[in-house]
């Protein structure tokens, strides 16, 4: 089995953290190869950077040769998702709803801690757009931005631990999930901190499409996520004008 794992940013070092960690989550004889854009933020914490690394996600899985069995968005609440799907035959996971849907299994709600308060509503958003949002009791920010979380981390540990300890308390959540995909790897120690379950959505995505793949499920291509139409897209992409 093969599965592509994209992150939506351009910062190489952390495609190789989710590479990591999706490589330790999957089962002997699957393969992990991790993608990263070829455009696009360096980190991506609001809408523009959203839209545009919907794109640059798309165009880095259009330009892999392949084959693959799956695909995983590696991105907390990013846009996207639906495009790849309408690309894509093969089963497409997204780690926010990967790792909300995991949760669900594991206690009654849950919460999320993310970055930065920015971020909040994307999530919010996807998890509403997914079916998810009913039992999760609140996404909240750890104020750290993405590129902080491999400054320093100790202290990115430190600051999701307080939120998720807080979603605990305070929210009633009964399970956390790390809310971007630069935390990978972060999940057991913050397990060390609340005592509830954690939730990583790169390990979770893994998971998932493993079992999509193994079921011999693909994308329905009946209406929404049909493939798209042909038609003539002018001045794409951007570099050949």
């Amino acid at each position: 089995m093969r599965i592509l794992v994209v992150n939506v940013n351009t910062t190489q070092s952390i495609t190789d953290a989710i590479g990591r960690q999706a490589a330790a989550a999957a089962s002997p004889g699957t393969e992990i190869v991790p993608l990263t854009p070829s455009f696009g933020a360096e980190s991506v914490e609001g809408n523009y950077e959203s839209y545009l690394a919907a794109i640059a996600v798309m165009e880095a899985v259009r330009a892999h040769p392949g084959p693959y069995d799956a695909v995983i968005q590696a991105g907390y609440g990013e846009h996207g998702r639906e495009g790849l799907q309408e690309l894509l035959d093969v089963p497409v996971v997204d780690i926010t709803e990967a790792a909300a849907s995991t949760a669900q299994f594991l206690g009654r709600s849950y919460s999320v801690v993310t970055t930065l308060d920015r971020t909040v509503p994307l999530i919010e958003e996807r998890l509403h757009v997914a079916g998810l949002s009913a039992r999760c009791a609140s996404v909240r920010a750890s104020g750290l931005a993405v590129l902080d979380l491999e400054q320093d981390e100790q202290a990115a540990v430190d600051a999701i631990a307080v939120q998720a300890a807080h979603a605990v308390e305070h929210d009633r959540a009964e399970v956390i999930c790390l809310g971007c995909g630069g935390m990978a790897g972060l999940a057991e120690r913050v397990v060390e901190r609340t005592g509830v379950p954690v939730v990583d959505g790169v390990a979770a995505a893994v998971t998932v499409a493993e079992s999509l793949v193994r079921m011999g499920l693909r994308t329905s291509k009946v209406r929404t996520y049909a493939f798209p139409r042909p038609k003539l897209i002018h001045n794409w992409p951007p570099a050949a004008r």
